[in-house]
C-alpha cells in the first residue's frame, strides 16, 4: 500500500499533530511495509535526508512571526503536486484542513485515490486568534469546514472533537480514531530521574504539579495559577512544572510573581528529550490539564504511560474515558474546584500514585495499536472507493475548481517538462557539436581555426589602440 500523509506542518516545527505525522510513517513502514511519502511547507534549511521516506515539501510564505513558529504553504504549484502524484498513493491522509486537504484533493483528481481527513484540534480558535477582523476570520472557518467535507471519510480524535467539528458547521459523518502515545508503559528508573530534575528545586515530600504542553492561556493555565493562588494564601507547599514554550509564558510568568509563587513555579522552557519528559512524568504526583481547547489530549496519555494520574475538566474531550478517582480526576472549571481537589487530594499521596497505576493499565493507548487500525481502515476505504461502495459525500460548491485547477496543473506541468526536456536535448546538442569540432573537423590546426584566431587577434589590437 502506498500511503501520502500531508500535513501543514514538519519538522523543524514540533508539535502534536507533527508527532502523529511522524508516528504514523514509522510504523505504518515499521509494521505493515507500507510505502509511505509526505507532503508538507517547505521550512528553511531543514533536512529532510534524515527520514527513510520522501518528503516532499512546496513553496511555503514566512508567516512564522504572527502564526507562532508556522509557514503557510502554496498548494498550487505544478511541480510538487506531479511529484507527489507520481508516487501513485493508494490513499491520501491529510492531517490539516488549510493547504494540505486543497494538495488532497488535487491529488485525488490525478490520482483516483480516496483522501481520508483527521480533525486533530480547534482549528477555529486559532483563526479567530490571529485574525482579529471576524468577517474574515468566520470566512476561512467556513472554508475550512467546506475542505473537509470535501474529503471521503473523516475522522476525529474524539467524539467531543466530532461535536465541536458539527458546532463549527460540518454537515457530514465522521470516525473516532484515536491517536497513540510514543512513550513507552512504565516509569523511569530513580537514577534517570535525579539526573533530569536534579538543577531544580523539588524537595522530597512536597507534592509536585506538572504541565506539559503550549504555554498559551486558553489551554487553562490561568486557572492552574489562580488555584494555587489560593492554596499559598492557606499556607500550603506545592511545586508547579510548567514543560514547554508558547506566546502567553511570560504573561504566565508574570501572573506568577504576582501570585507570590514565584519560587513554587518551574517555567522549563521546552523538552524535546523524550526520555527526560518521561522522568518529568514519573517524578510528578499529578498531572494539570484543565484544557477544554484540546481535542485529544495526548499528553494525559503519555502521563498514564508512566503511572501518572491527570486532573481533568468534566466533561471535556482530555475527560474523554477517564472514571473519577479511578483512573484520572475530573473537576469542575473553576479555580476553586481545582483548589479544593488539590488540597485534599495531597493528603493522601499513594492514592494519586494508585490512580496513576490504574491510568497506565487502562487508558495507556500506543502508536503501534493505533496505526494497524488506522491501517486495517485504509484497507477498507480503499476497497470501497473501487467499487463505489464507499458512503457518498457532499459535493462541495468548489470541487469543480479543484478539478479544473487539478487539469490545467497538470497541463503546466507537462509544458514544464517539455520545456525541460528541449533544453536538455539542446543543451546535448551543443555538447555532441563541441566534441566533433574538437576530434574531426576542427582540429587545433586546422586552417580556418588558423584565420579565425588571426581575426580575432587583429580585432584586439585594433581595440586596444
Amino acid at each position: 500500500m502506498n500511503v501520502c500523509l500531508l500535513n501543514d506542518s514538519f519538522p523543524p516545527v514540533i508539535d502534536g499533530v507533527v508527532n502523529v505525522l511522524l508516528n504514523y510513517a514509522e510504523y505504518l513502514k515499521k509494521d505493515h511495509q507500507a510505502e509511505v511519502e509526505v507532503g508538507t511547507p517547505e521550512y528553511p534549511d531543514a533536512d529532510y535526508s534524515v527520514y527513510d521516506y520522501p518528503v516532499i515539501t512546496y513553496p511555503s510564505l514566512n508567516t512564522a512571526p504572527v502564526t507562532n513558529g508556522y509557514r503557510t504553504g502554496n498548494p498550487f504549484s505544478e511541480k510538487q503536486v506531479a511529484e507527489l502524484a507520481s508516487f501513485r498513493p493508494d490513499i491520501i491522509h491529510s492531517h490539516c484542513p488549510a493547504s494540505a486537504t486543497v494538495i488532497a484533493r488535487l491529488l485525488r483528481e490525478q490520482t483516483d485515490a480516496p483522501v481520508v481527513f483527521t480533525y486533530h484540534t480547534k482549528y477555529d480558535i486559532d483563526i479567530r486568534r490571529y485574525m482579529k477582523v471576524r468577517s474574515i476570520a468566520d470566512e476561512l472557518i467556513r472554508a475550512m469546514v467546506s475542505n473537509i467535507e470535501s474529503c471521503d471519510e473523516v475522522w476525529t480524535v474524539s467524539r467531543g472533537a466530532g461535536e465541536s467539528l458539527r458546532e463549527l458547521g460540518f454537515q457530514g459523518e465522521y470516525r473516532v480514531m484515536n491517536n497513540g502515545v510514543d512513550f513507552a508503559r512504565g516509569r523511569v528508573s530513580d537514577g534517570k530521574v535525579a539526573e533530569a530534575v536534579k538543577d531544580y528545586d523539588l524537595p522530597e515530600g512536597i507534592p509536585v504539579f506538572l504541565y506539559v504542553g503550549r504555554l498559551i492561556s486558553y489551554k487553562g493555565l490561568p486557572l492552574i495559577l489562580d488555584a494555587l493562588g489560593m492554596l499559598h494564601a492557606g499556607g500550603m507547599d506545592f511545586r508547579m512544572v510548567f514543560v514547554g514554550k508558547g506566546p502567553d509564558r511570560e504573561i504566565l510568568e508574570q501572573k506568577a510573581a504576582e501570585a507570590g509563587l514565584s519560587d513554587k513555579c518551574i517555567f522549563t522552557g521546552p523538552v524535546y528529550d523524550r526520555d527526560v519528559l518521561r522522568a518529568w512524568n514519573t517524578r510528578a504526583d499529578l498531572f494539570l490539564f484543565p484544557s477544554t481547547f484540546d481535542t485529544n489530549g495526548l499528553v494525559v496519555r503519555e502521563a498514564a504511560a508512566c503511572g501518572l494520574a491527570s486532573v481533568l475538566i468534566r466533561d471535556s474531550c482530555a475527560a474523554e474515558g477517564i472514571t473519577d478517582g479511578r483512573n484520572g480526576f475530573v473537576i469542575d472549571e473553576t479555580a476553586e474546584a481545582m483548589a479544593a481537589f488539590l488540597k485534599e487530594a495531597c493528603r493522601d499521596i499513594p492514592h494519586l500514585h494508585e490512580v496513576g497505576r490504574n491510568a497506565m493499565d487502562e487508558i495507556y493507548l500506543s502508536w503501534q495499536e493505533c496505526v494497524s487500525e488506522a491501517y486495517e481502515r485504509y484497507q477498507i476505504i480503499i476497497d470501497q472507493y473501487k467499487s463505489g461502495k464507499l458512503p457518498g459525500r457532499e459535493m462541495a460548491a468548489s470541487d469543480r475548481l479543484v478539478a479544473r485547477a487539478a487539469r490545467d496543473m497538470q497541463e503546466m506541468e507537462r509544458i514544464r517538462r517539455l520545456g525541460e526536456a528541449w533544453v536538455q536535448q539542446l543543451k546535448d546538442y551543443k555538447a555532441g557539436m563541441m566534441e566533433n569540432m574538437t576530434e574531426s573537423n576542427y582540429a587545433a590546426d586546422h586552417p580556418y581555426l588558423a584565420r579565425l584566431k588571426a581575426r580575432l587577434e587583429n580585432y584586439r589590437m585594433h581595440s586596444e589602440h
